[in-house]
């Protein structure tokens, strides 16, 4: 596959001013700091991610964590080691009766108290408007400049010697749709294990168990008998079910229902994600409406599109990477070739992100919040046989100050950012401080500190007039330039090592 060449612009807004919390309802005491993001590299944004960066369509936003009325902690799980827990397996079991035999909830499941892994609240943008001589366009007219900068040179060197390593995957690893797409249904995300013994029927166990007694009352009278040495083999139910077990559970050969799930990359050149569009728009309406209470203005086309498919990420192929690539993919869920629900997922080098989910109102009974969540945990699981770096799955923000979000810590082995060193602390360790105070710092090492701090701000990279350069230049061509206080905020939220790939655009 080609190599990628693309890289990342941004504007930077800083974080002055307070605005509305969506989860406190403060009017005034969510801080943030955000920029807007006209392109950015699957790497870049892995790197942000893990220091505490989150994005809402293009617009690129930190919190300020002790500053902000409700402190949001970046939380991963770690997919590869992850156990569906009693709650987590009566959502797959309730989707597995339903597509079965029909058997519909009544209610909402008390053990789901959100409707999806992502945020509910989504963060205020800028109200100035970005820069419009900065378009993609431009990024072909300056890759030239750009290559030609020793320092953003040897950073892309050295980003691709830590690019993810792996052996490849063959197509059949991934369910193939009819028209080529890849697709799962809910008997296919994962294949069976064929290491595990079969399931056995109740009638056979009860014949052993029979036979079994027969052969001791028979010792017991004198009667001479041969009794084997090798113990019965080991029922199924004996076992652990893991959650590829649960998703792949049998279904009867004549089921009611049907569900498919489709992934689909965000991009108006695929034919697959136009056929669909207008369906996931007003599905997205009636969802924003129904569970969110929006005014049908603030779930427009045009909103839809710059929240769930304007992404900046750019779409990146790698021979080590999963087959189906890196960037923002739509995962449609399909009930009986109708869309229900539509998960919006990032694949990054070390991760799948969850951005947001939505589903028909009709289908709230279902608990489409959980069951998509678990069935990205197994997606997550899947890519990393194709991309072994790739064993992470991002659940966005973790808010241990409102209680509806805590449901995030229950995927567990879990982890959240520390705000100071940017080190992963298991949650339950970060659960006890949290009860204590909103705002917290996980490393307990008191010495610890950013590994990856910036130390020379003249190195940050910079896009003036077209031209790529370190700050160190731009400010001897702009003598006088007053912008250094904030260059400096920015490139010490980004680190030293984004901060000399991450272009920062000067007018």
């Amino acid at each position: 596959m080609a190599e990628n060449k693309s890289f990342t612009i941004v504007e930077y807004f800083g974080g002055d001013d307070g605005y509305r919390c969506g989860y406190c309802k403060n009017e005034k005491g969510n801080f943030s700091h955000g920029m807007w993001s006209h392109t950015m590299t699957v790497q870049d944004y892995q790197d942000l991610i893990d220091r505490g960066w989150r994005r809402s369509g293009k617009y690129v936003y930190k919190p300020i964590m002790n500053k902000t009325c409700c402190p949001q902690y970046t939380i991963r799980c770690h997919a590869l080691k992850f156990q569906p827990s009693k709650s987590h397996k009566k959502s797959l079991k309730k989707m597995n009766k339903f597509i079965s035999n029909g058997e519909l909830p009544t209610g909402q499941d008390d053990a789901e108290p959100m409707d999806s892994v992502c945020e509910e609240a989504r963060p205020q943008e800028p109200s100035k408007a970005c820069h419009a001589e900065v378009k993609c366009a431009d990024i072909t007219d300056i890759q030239k400049e750009f290559s030609e900068c020793p320092t953003v040179t040897e950073v892309q060197t050295e980003a691709a010697d830590a690019a993810p390593s792996g052996p490849e995957t063959t197509k059949n690893d991934l369910m193939s749709a009819p028209d080529g797409r890849t697709a799962t249904s809910t008997n296919a995300v994962m294949g069976a294990d064929p290491s595990r013994p079969p399931c056995r029927k109740a009638k056979e166990l009860r014949k052993e168990r029979r036979l079994q007694k027969e052969q001791m009352r028979r010792n017991t009278d004198g009667v001479s008998s041969i009794v084997s040495s090798t113990p019965p083999t080991p029922t199924h139910e004996s076992q652990t079910k893991t959650l590829e077990d649960f998703i792949d559970e049998s279904l009867p050969e004549k089921s009611s229902h049907c569900l498919e799930v489709r992934l689909v990359p965000v991009s108006f050149e695929d034919p697959q994600f136009t056929a669909s569009y207008e369906q996931s728009v007003a599905l997205y309406a009636c969802y924003q409406m129904a569970i969110h209470g929006d005014d049908p203005s603030e779930c427009s086309e045009s909103q839809f599109r710059r929240f769930l498919c304007d992404s900046p990420l750019e779409a990146e192929y790698s021979p080590d990477g999963p087959e189906v690539g890196y960037g923002s993919f739509h995962q449609q869920y399909w009930l009986d070739g109708r869309l229900v629900a539509v998960g919006v997922i990032d694949i990054l080098p070390t991760c799948v992100s969850s951005v947001y989910l939505y589903y028909h109102p009709d289908s709230a009974s279902l608990s489409l919040g959980s069951y998509s969540a678990l069935r990205e945990i197994a997606f997550t699981r899947q890519l990393q046989k194709q991309s072994p770096k790739l064993s992470y799955y991002y659940l966005g923000f973790y808010i241990h100050s409102c209680p509806k979000m805590r449901y995030k810590g229950q995927y567990r082995p879990a982890d959240l950012l520390c705000p100071e060193t940017y080190a992963w602390v298991a949650i339950e360790r970060c659960i006890l401080q949290l009860e204590n105070s909103r705002y917290a710092r996980f490393n307990q090492d008191p010495d610890a500190g950013d590994a990856r701090a910036l130390k020379d701000v003249g190195r940050a990279m910079v896009l003036y007039r077209r031209a790529v350069m370190p700050y160190a230049a731009y400010t001897r061509k702009r003598k006088g330039s007053s912008d250094e206080t904030e260059v400096q905020e920015f490139a010490g939220l980004l680190g030293q090592d984004c901060a000399e790939r991450i272009l920062l655009y000067r007018a």
